[in-house]
């Protein structure tokens, strides 16, 4: 599985950023979704996860109610609309899928940077 991530940019606190991930390969294969993030000098954090029907969702304390996570399975895609951006959002954010045999695979990342 290979995944792609954009849509990450410079932001002004209070803005919106759309971020997409992109999977190709055996995406029969993949179960659940989610986004993590790692800001510098920080551990890596799970924000959102979805599972490969959609209806099941969970977000990091620090992002509900502001970030939304959904995929569009037609078109092997994830996305992760985060709203009312905060200068502590500012980090990579990475894209995952886990198989269904438990695998994991991670994208490259896509920089968010929100400014005060």
């Amino acid at each position: 599985v290979q995944l792609v991530e954009s849509g990450g940019g410079l932001v002004q606190a209070g803005g919106s950023l759309r971020l997409s991930c992109a999977a190709s390969g055996s995406t029969f294969s993949i179960n659940a979704m989610g986004w993590s993030r790692q800001a510098p000098g920080k551990q890596r954090e799970l924000v959102a996860t979805i599972t490969r029907a959609g209806g099941s969702t969970d977000y990091a304390d620090s992002v509900k109610g502001r970030f939304t996570i959904s995929r569009n399975n037609a078109k092997n895609t994830m996305y992760l609309q985060m709203n009312s951006l905060k200068p502590e959002d500012t980090a990579m954010y990475y894209c995952k899928v886990r198989q269904y045999n438990g695998i994991d695979y991670w994208g490259k990342g896509t920089l968010v940077t929100v400014s005060s």
